[in-house]
């Protein structure tokens, strides 16, 4: 005789589930082998669902609290289910066919081992796509649909026996019922394969019957919740089900493996996993009565060994076969930069560069301008980088500047000699600028040749080259990097490999040029609303993209606004230079593209060959690339075209409010901020929207190759100073080497550590200025804003400046002795080649005045001065008290998080590398331009 079926209906209360559930209640009421005894589970308010259950016929209505579980309702019900009747249970939105339940007796009639009949899940808005249809479990413990989200050519109909199923529409034998009951510890998740876990420990089977259709919701996730629920599941069956010898070693495991998962995450692009991975090891460590519970129920049910659930398990090749992504359809293009000319480009404009700067082949470093050496070690470029005492001053700790992270993977690049990967920066600068623009282009255009114009009008860009020209290493970084910025940014919302890339490059960028945070800022801040409108839960991705740049600078920005001086965080970082600049009240020059008041140095170029200086012309041969731009945004890709001319103009805007600020000073001369960084940024804005224009404004590819050329042209002409200027000896750059300072402290320095040397420096107003250098040289990483930036004297200050005055005036007292007590060993008269009438006399006067000094011996004359070494036992520099070695540990700890994360998130896998060919290369184009 059949055994009783006696339904379990869970329903969960809301108005909108009272249509479901009747549909359900009638789909139970018709179904061709009726059910014995009905019980129905409410959990929330009975209200919504009262008329329909009353009339249902049911046994019994439970009315249970809306936190109560799937298994935990299950459990009231199991009470009133008479011993010995089958269970079938089902939710409020499962609606099964006529002959599902007809099917499931069936194969539990047949089968007398079958502990569980599983039905087939299908969508209730699209019959023929499966939902769910067994379910299995990897090695490790995680849950593996079987067939999900397939559409059903019955192709899993053979299947028989597996490890477990969705817990909806399961029907359960009733000798086993109980002991089977879905278990209240997992939270709604793996119910089902966890019965099917025990049925097959007790000796049974967990049977599949395809004929049995159930009719469910697709599948909704609420991502951070589900995921907690998943993994929180995961690892309490992996409590439950290990050996006991092992239960505490799993326990133990937890939080190492939750780091581990974080890195895995990351690294696979979902970080959304790692909140969920850390939240559920926390909780599943805690849970100890649960798990023993669980080890329970397991126990009491338990007839044979592990052996019976490791056959049923999915191994790695399965995964690999039933999810290989290989036939998604490719949509991306080739790259084609080698057969598009990009690589001729790069070549092209390496020429260039030897040509232009020939003279570096023999040169052992590069120096003048705003270049300094780098650390003569790794461990020191990367200690510059850190909080603590900085190299320049007396006792002076304080946040570095973001740029001397910079400086430090630069040199890290050359770790023999740091200094001179400087030099092969300069070297490499044109080609370099060319690779990154030409990238950048592949997000602007699909053609070939528009994107080689696109990189060759950036590598010839006017502020670049006079960064160049006249030695600025933090704009040249940035002029660099500011493509690639674009490159990544611009499809930061479409994944977490490009947020992650994007995140490092923008914080790089605002720490070569903090000028340009105001309008990169804003450009985020456009960015960032219209993915919220457009893209919702891509808004994560955009958000992480400044997390970097702001944990990096929040020290910095901290010491300035704290001190009152909010303006003197867009000072440029690295030595303060005041170069000649266009002054404020001519700032609408810049408008014309050039940040010198000789624009491309055309003037001193003619002056050179005895024409005259009449440069009026010059700007002309710009302006064939900013008509180009102009026509952009009339193109059918207005909005790619829009959106460059407005980049264009907020880096034009960010040129003429930076150039009237002066926060840094440079020995006695006040120096502003060099605009052009921004001006760099509108150039990116201008060429790239000339490419759009190139791309689909001119529809005659005559025309558009006649434009293309007058624009190179124009450019290249207006480089033609910029790239003579080192053979005319027109420029700043020239030959140098590893120090600042004499050879001789040089060599004492690599000896002895913290030697401390006072630098005097007539001024040409009679003054004298004193700094003080820690090491064998002032290094570009050991500079300060902070420093440079800073309103007001130090007591620091004020110490110094009344030795250098004692000791260049003939005062009484024994100042080698206060010049031991501070640390200092050297005394350098620095040397100056251009100095006027009084500075010389001071400089003579102050040798007269050292030199009669008790205590100070003589070196001698040096390239970079008349040197003295202070004859006194020398104090040891003060270390770092305690409060500032905790305030260092912790800013390098959250720094180090930050970057090791966007690092993560940034790194290539063969998941992204294949989901990044599904969407085409080119921002703003087919599918996205009509959305």
């Amino acid at each position: 005789m059949p055994a009783a079926v006696h339904a379990v209906l869970v329903a969960r209360s809301s108005p909108d589930a009272a249509s479901a559930l009747e549909r359900t209640l009638a789909a139970i009421r018709s179904q061709r082998r009726p059910v014995d005894a009905l019980t129905v589970v409410v959990c929330g308010s009975l209200e919504p669902f009262r008329d329909l259950v009353s009339s249902s016929g049911a046994e019994g209505i439970v009315e249970a609290s809306a936190a109560t579980t799937f298994a935990g309702a299950v459990g009231y019900a199991l009470r009133r289910v008479t011993p010995g009747a089958a269970v079938w249970l089902l939710a409020h939105d499962s609606t099964p066919d006529a002959g599902a339940l007809a099917a499931q007796t069936a194969a539990l009639e047949r089968g007398p081992s079958i502990a569980i009949a599983a039905p087939k899940l299908v969508d209730e808005r699209d019959a023929e796509r499966i939902v769910s249809l067994g379910r299995s479990m990897t090695r490790f413990g995680r849950s593996v649909e079987l067939a999900d989200g397939e559409f059903d050519q019955g192709q899993y109909d053979g299947l028989d026996d597996v490890l477990g199923a969705d817990v909806r529409g399961v029907l359960v034998r009733g000798d086993i019922a109980a002991e089977l009951a879905p278990d209240p510890a997992l939270l709604g998740a793996d119910e089902g394969l966890d019965m099917g876990v025990r049925a097959h420990l007790a000796g049974r089977r967990v049977a599949l019957v395809p004929r049995a259709r159930i009719a469910v919701p697709p599948p909704h996730r609420a991502r951070m919740a589900d995921d907690y629920r998943e993994r929180l599941a995961q690892l309490h069956r992996r409590l439950a089900y290990a050996p006991a010898w092992a239960v505490v070693l799993h326990w133990l495991s937890f939080l190492p493996l939750a780091l581990w998962k974080t890195v895995v995450q990351l690294i696979a692009k979902a970080p959304a996993f790692v909140p969920a991975e850390w939240a559920a090891a926390v909780v599943a460590m805690v849970r100890v009565g649960a798990v023993a519970r669980s080890r329970r129920r397991i126990r009491g049910i338990r007839s044979r060994s592990w052996a019976s659930v490791e056959a049923l398990r999915v191994t790695r090749a399965d995964l690999r076969e039933r999810h290989d992504p290989h036939h998604a359809p490719r949509v991306r293009s080739e790259l084609r930069f080698f057969s598009g000319g990009g690589a001729w480009a790069v070549l092209a404009a390496g020429v260039v560069s030897v040509v232009a700067f020939l003279a570096l082949l023999s040169w052992p470093g590069v120096a003048g301008g705003a270049l300094l050496p780098l650390q003569r070690t790794v461990s020191g470029l990367w200690s510059e980088a850190a909080y603590g005492r900085r190299e320049v001053g007396l006792h002076v700790v304080s946040a570095a500047d973001p740029f001397a992270g910079v400086t430090a993977l630069l040199g890290s690049l050359w770790p023999a000699s740091p200094s001179f990967a400087l030099l092969v920066l300069w070297l490499l600068a044109l080609p370099l600028a060319v690779l990154g623009a030409w990238f950048a282009a592949t997000r602007v255009t699909p053609r070939a040749g528009v994107r080689v114009v696109m990189a060759l009008l950036w590598a010839f860009a006017p502020s670049f080259l006079s960064a160049l020209v006249d030695p600025r290493p933090a704009s040249v970084i940035a002029h660099l990097l500011l493509p690639w910025l674009l490159f990544a940014g611009a499809a930061a919302h479409r994944s977490w490999g490009a947020a992650g890339s994007a995140s490092l490059l923008l914080a790089a960028v605002l720490a070569c040029a903090p000028s340009l945070a105001p309008a990169l800022i804003l450009v985020w801040a456009i960015a960032l609303v219209l993915t919220c409108v457009r893209r919702p839960r891509a808004v994560a991705r955009v958000v992480w993209t400044v997390v970097p740049a702001v944990v990096l600078s929040l020290p910095v920005v901290l010491a300035q606004v704290g001190r009152g001086t909010p303006w003197a965080l867009l000072a440029d970082p690295g030595q303060p230079w005041a170069a000649p600049a266009i002054a404020a009240e001519e700032r609408w020059r810049l408008a014309l593209g050039f940040p010198t008041p000789d624009p491309g140095g055309w003037g001193a170029f003619l002056t050179g060959f005895g024409l005259p200086a009449s440069t009026w012309w010059v700007p002309l041969l710009l302006a064939p690339v900013a008509l180009a731009a102009v026509i952009a945004p009339l193109t059918r890709r207005w909005r790619m075209g829009t959106a460059m001319v407005v980049l264009a103009a907020l880096g034009l805007v960010s040129a003429v409010a930076v150039v009237s600020l002066q926060p840094a000073w440079a020995q006695s001369t006040p120096v502003a901020v060099w605009p052009g960084s921004a001006l760099s940024l509108a150039w990116l804005g201008l060429v790239a929207a000339a490419a759009v224009a190139l791309d689909v404004g001119l529809a005659r590819r005559g025309l558009r190759a006649a434009v293309a050329v007058v624009a190179l042209v124009g450019v290249c002409a207006a480089a033609v100073p910029a790239l003579t200027a080192v053979h005319r000896g027109q420029s700043e750059l020239r030959s140098g080497g590893d120090t600042t300072l004499p050879a001789y402290v040089s060599a004492q320095a690599a000896i002895v550590d913290d030697l401390a040397t006072l630098v005097l420096s007539p001024q040409a107003d009679g003054g004298l200025a004193a700094s003080l250098v820690w090491g064998s040289s002032e290094t570009l990483g050991g500079q300060s804003t902070l420093q440079s930036t800073q309103p007001v004297v130090s007591d620091d200050d004020v110490r110094v400046a009344e030795m250098s005055t004692d000791l260049v005036s003939g005062a009484a007292g024994d100042i080698a002795a206060r010049l031991a007590d501070e640390g200092i060993a050297f005394v350098l008269l620095a040397a100056n080649d251009e100095e006027d009438e009084l500075a010389r006399a001071l400089r003579l006067a102050a040798t007269t005045a050292i030199d009669q000094r008790g205590g100070l011996v003589r070196v001698g004359e040096t390239p970079r001065g008349v040197l003295w070494s202070v004859d006194a036992e020398r104090s040891p520099r003060a270390p770092l008290s305690a409060d500032d070695q905790a305030t260092a540990r912790a800013i390098a700890l959250a720094q180090l998080i930050a970057v090791a994360v966007a690092l993560l998130l940034a790194v290539p896998t063969p998941i992204s590398h294949r989901a990044a060919r599904r969407k085409p290369r080119v921002i703003g184009a087919g599918f996205e331009e009509a959305e």
